[in-house]
């Protein structure tokens, strides 16, 4: 549903423009990773561990090396020794030793698909044939792939310098015992004993999600060139150049100077296209031959070597009045790192009750190492295994207390000064506005008719970042405007920053290009992840727009021979004393003469978003026999802020919610008892199809965030946030049971069904 154009108060601003990147990307002109051609260019590839957990006894490249058409191989006897550092890397600290042995095992291999050597050749097929070559000797380990297996005492450990470190507190000691529980957090509001002994209901419930893939189409890749004066220069499919940029260079031990990334068009990514894996392996063997290589993995290469979400395990307690009033909240909650630490636990302690008036609430929170890929990010990560946990229990309590499930919602809604558990107060948002959208919805009101249906509701929030961006803007002397960023676009955000520099310079969104450029063509920018890029390099993009804005004024004035202070900018003219006025264009025209080209730049570093939350409702069918679930109807109504294009505002929330629908009732990593993924294809990885899904209606609440000059709010993590809970939720009103573990796919439910059934 989008704004009221008859409303709008803004000229660029919430219309629907033709991204600027469409007719590239329907024609086939775009470039992706894997497209890029280099004369004289060599093709990679890495071998891989057969094993989920293995010391490394000997590796032999020996036949692999005299192969005919084969140039270089690598291994992590070619990589620096990191030692523990600890590096900011845009996006949150990583231990580089970690980093380093995920991109190239050192003494062990820690999951199946875990990178051992990598070959250069004259093409690719020598490559895989001389990499199958390579002789590698393990010692078979135990693989330890259950959360709750790896946190025992007992349990085999992954990394024997691991400690587990306690949030807020100093350093574990060297001298501690080794542990798979990487972090420990604890939050923590009000008096948790006191809250729950008044409360008059009091559920508490375990839950369990399975491991998932963000389900980008396009593999890693990456195209890289160690030049003879030691500079390299990367191209890759990537969600930050910056953040690549730096963690190519600290993995190789260069200065970060020294490394270019040029960010090509990126087939998806929802986060996982943050890490690193195949650049610095590039790097060397470029390196050793003198000559670019490129590396592309392949589908199964995707799913067993790179990061996917964590597999959890959670326990949720909630204690409320009989009116429905919520006086306490109690979360455990366990999530799988992976090889190595990194899970996102932080964000999903943060979002847990996030949507919620808790006064009372303790939050435990617990990163554990286990025999799968290090976890990267997933679309708001670690909310929507929480929001699973906590919206199945509170529609539970809806049920037992007798009270609508939205009704119940409002009265507790997160509002402004509001304080959640992990400390920050809420300033203006619109959790109560998205409540009530879908409580006044037709989709709501209208009622379901058949056996076996069901509806479901549940909210999800997301608190969104801000971090740092630069754009630059230069006028031509025809009156457009080239826009220069260093956002990767994944989702249409080229055109949603020109419309803001547009809507500021009072231009027409056509009359802007926008250009997506290499580190060393523009200022740093951070990753495009968090749903920060139409926030902050927005901002960035309206503040060169008033920089253009001041340097036009002094042209103005210097063609009147006027005080600048006496002419002003305007609607996209500039206007002087006497009523002077020369349009956007006409100036452009007089740059030659009155001191040549206008370059606006801007920068956006201080501001942070308020978050954004959405409230979803959905409609099921259940067939008893065969235990499949039905999407029937599904209406998404999400706090916007300012929808900027709404028609991709529209998308972002109808993608969010297939991808949701798959976490909830398909998609999952299979593995079997040694640790090895037995789906790692998309033949056998269930993802929904068009066959799946009905037609998501999406409705746009706009409640302005404050700290943006439009509004804006991030839009693109919060709708996978609902999706699980409502469907868990939907499902119980159809047949009358309770899931408690993603996916709820067939066999699950089968198993639930029959239980009731007998």
């Amino acid at each position: 549903m989008a704004p009221d154009v008859k409303q709008r108060k803004y000229q660029v601003i919430g219309t629907r423009p033709v991204r600027h990147d469409g007719v590239d990307k329907v024609t086939g002109r775009a470039k992706y990773g894997a497209d890029q051609r280099l004369a004289g260019m060599l093709e990679g590839a890495i071998l891989r561990s057969p094993h989920a957990h293995a010391r490394i006894r000997r590796i032999d490249t020996t036949q692999a090396q005299a192969m005919p058409g084969v140039r270089a191989i690598v291994t992590a006897a070619d990589f620096p020794e990191q030692g523990d550092r600890i590096v900011e890397l845009g996006e949150g600290m990583a231990n580089m030793r970690h980093l380093s042995a995920n991109v190239m095992a050192r003494e062990k291999v820690l999951y199946k698909g875990h990178a051992v050597a990598a070959v250069a050749a004259d093409n690719v097929h020598i490559a895989q044939a001389a990499a199958q070559r390579i002789h590698v000797e393990y010692e078979v380990l135990p693989a330890v792939t259950d959360v709750r297996a790896a946190m025992r005492e007992d349990s085999l450990i992954l990394n024997e310098e691991i400690r587990t470190q306690a949030f807020g507190s100093a350093p574990a000691s060297p001298d501690a015992k080794p542990t798979n529980i990487a972090k420990h957090f604890v939050f923590e509001l009000g008096d948790l004993a006191q809250g729950f002994g008044s409360a008059e209901v009091v559920i508490e419930r375990e839950f369990d999600t399975s491991t998932v893939h963000q389900g980008y189409i396009e593999p890693h890749n990456a195209t890289v060139s160690w030049n003879a004066d030691d500079r390299v220069t990367v191209w890759m499919s990537t969600q930050g150049s910056f953040t690549a940029r730096q963690q190519t260079a600290e993995l190789l031990q260069i200065p970060v100077s020294h490394v270019k990334v040029v960010p090509m068009e990126i087939g998806g990514g929802f986060g996982g296209k943050i890490s690193v894996y195949l650049p610095p392996v590039a790097a060397l063997l470029s390196k050793k031959t003198g000559r670019p290589v490129r590396l592309v993995m392949s589908r199964a290469d995707v799913f067993q070597g790179t990061g996917p979400t964590p597999g959890s395990h959670m326990r949720v307690k909630l204690g409320v009045k009989r009116d429905g009033t919520i006086v306490a909240g109690d979360a455990w909650i366990a999530f799988e790192a992976g090889a190595y630490t990194g899970s996102p636990i932080g964000p999903a302690c943060m979002c847990v009750f996030s949507c919620y008036n808790v006064p009372n609430a303790r939050v435990e929170g617990f990163d554990v190492c286990v025999n799968k890929p290090r976890t990267s990010a997933y679309r708001a990560p670690g909310s929507t295994h929480v929001a699973f946990a906590i919206e199945t229990v509170v529609d539970e309590i809806c049920s037992q207390i007798g009270m609508d499930p939205l009704t119940f919602r409002l009265k507790n809604a997160a509002r402004e000064g509001i304080r959640r558990v992990d400390g920050p107060v809420y300033g203006r948002v619109g959790l109560e506005e998205t409540l009530a959208a879908i409580q006044a919805s037709e989709h709501y009101r209208t009622p379901l008719p058949g056996k076996y249906q069901g509806r479901g509701v549940a909210s999800g929030f997301w608190f969104n970042v801000g971090l740092k961006s630069s754009v630059s803007a230069t006028v031509n002397f025809d009156g457009t405007v080239t826009l220069v960023e260093g956002s990767t676009d994944i989702g249409g955000t080229r055109t949603s920053i020109a419309m803001q520099l547009a809507e500021t310079l009072g231009i027409a969104v056509e009359d802007v290009t926008p250009t997506v450029v290499d580190t060393d063509s523009v200022g740093y920018t951070d990753v495009t992840g968090g749903s920060r890029v139409t926030f902050a390099t927005g901002i960035a993009a309206v503040e060169a727009a008033k920089d253009i804005q001041r340097q036009l004024v002094q042209r103005a004035a210097l063609l009147w021979n006027v005080d600048p202070s006496a002419v002003r900018y305007e609607a996209g003219s500039v206007w002087g004393p006497q009523q002077q006025c020369l349009r956007f264009k006409e100036l452009a025209a007089e740059l030659p003469t009155t001191g040549g080209p206008i370059i606006g730049r801007g920068t956006s570093s201080e501001a942070t978003q308020g978050g954004a939350f959405a409230t979803h409702c959905v409609d099921v069918e259940v067939d008893p026999d065969l235990a499949k679930v039905t999407i029937l109807r599904y209406t998404a109504a999400q706090d916007v802020g300012t929808a900027i294009h709404p028609s991709y505002v529209e998308g972002q929330l109808q993608g969010g919610v297939v991808q949701g629908i798959g976490w909830a009732l398909n998609e999952e990593y299979s593995y079997d008892d040694q640790g090895a993924m037995r789906n790692p294809t998309f033949l056998d990885y269930r993802m929904p199809t068009c066959y799946d899904v009905p037609m998501i209606d999406t409705i746009l609440v706009e409640v302005p965030d404050p700290q943006h000059p439009y509004g804006v709010r991030g839009v693109g993590e919060v709708p996978i946030c609902p999706p699980p809970a409502a469907i868990a939720n939907a499902i119980y009103q159809a047949v009358g049971v309770r899931m408690r573990h993603l996916p709820m796919s067939p066999p699950r439910l089968w198993a639930e069904l029959s239980k009731n059934s007998s």
